[in-house]
C-alpha cells in the first residue's frame, strides 16, 4: 500500500459535493483515473462529475467556476507552468481551502511529510496502482455514504472477491462488480449481453469493461481474454 497520511483538521468540505478536479498534462493518467471513477461511479449510482486540467492554471479557474461541485483537487506535482512544490503553494495561495490531494510519481516519505505540512490533504503516489487512488477517493465520500471514511477494513476485504495477475506479474484486486463483468467477459459475452444480465445499461459496462483494461494493461478486449485464458 502506498504511503497515505492525512491532515486531521483540514477544513470539511461541503458533503453534498461530490466531483472531482484532475490536474495532470499526462492523457493516459487523467483517462484512467477518469474510467475508474466512471466505474465506480456507477456501482454506486452516484453522479460524480470529474473536471480535467493539465496545467496549474487551468485547475485554478476550473475550481474558481465549479468549486461547489468539486470535492476532492487530484493535483500532480509536475505541471508546465509548475513544477514541485510550486504548484501546491500557488493553487493554496489562490484557494486556501482547498481539499487537494497531492500525486506524484515519487514515493517518498520526506517529500510526503513536506506536502501534508504545506496544507495538502494527502499525498499519493501515482507510481503502483492506481486502485490506491480510488481507495482513497471513495474513503473521503465521492462514491456516496455507503463508502464513505467510516467503511471499515473488513466491510472493504467483503467487497473484493477475486485477485488476478497482470502483464507484468502486478496482483489486482477487482470489487464484485468488477469480477462479475470479467468472468462474462470471458465466457465471450457482449456488452449487451452483460448489461441484459447485470441489469445495467451498456454505457456502464462499456465503463467496466475500460477499467478493466486499464487495471491489467492491456489495450483491447482480445488481448486481454487471450491472457487470462
Amino acid at each position: 500500500m502506498p504511503a497515505m497520511e492525512a491532515l486531521l483538521d483540514h477544513p470539511p468540505t461541503d458533503q453534498r459535493a461530490r466531483g472531482l478536479l484532475l490536474v495532470d498534462d499526462h492523457d493516459l493518467v487523467r483517462l484512467g483515473l477518469l474510467t475508474l471513477v466512471q466505474s465506480h461511479a456507477a456501482d454506486t449510482g452516484e453522479d460524480v462529475p470529474v473536471f480535467e486540467a493539465r496545467t496549474l492554471h487551468e485547475a485554478i479557474e476550473l475550481y474558481r467556476h465549479h468549486r461547489h461541485q468539486i470535492r476532492l483537487v487530484l493535483l500532480d506535482l509536475h505541471l508546465p507552468d509548475a513544477h514541485g512544490m510550486s504548484g501546491l503553494d500557488d493553487f493554496l495561495r489562490a484557494w486556501p481551502q482547498a481539499p487537494v490531494v497531492v500525486l506524484s510519481g515519487v514515493n517518498d516519505p520526506g517529500l510526503t511529510r513536506h506536502t501534508i505540512a504545506r496544507g495538502a490533504l494527502a499525498y499519493l503516489p501515482k507510481s503502483g496502482d492506481l486502485r490506491h487512488v480510488i481507495d482513497f477517493i471513495r474513503s473521503q465520500g465521492s462514491f456516496g455514504p455507503d463508502d464513505q471514511a467510516d467503511v471499515t477494513p473488513l466491510r472493504r476485504e467483503q467487497t473484493t472477491v477475486s485477485t488476478w495477475h497482470g502483464v507484468n506479474g502486478q496482483r489486482l484486486t477487482l470489487t464484485e462488480r468488477q469480477a462479475q463483468v470479467l468472468e462474462w467477459l470471458l465466457a465471450g459475452a457482449s456488452n449487451r449481453d452483460i448489461a441484459e444480465r447485470a441489469h445495467l445499461s451498456e454505457g456502464t459496462v462499456k465503463n467496466h469493461v475500460s477499467a478493466l483494461l486499464l487495471l491489467f494493461g492491456v489495450r483491447s478486449r482480445a488481448q486481454l481474454i487471450s491472457q487470462l485464458r
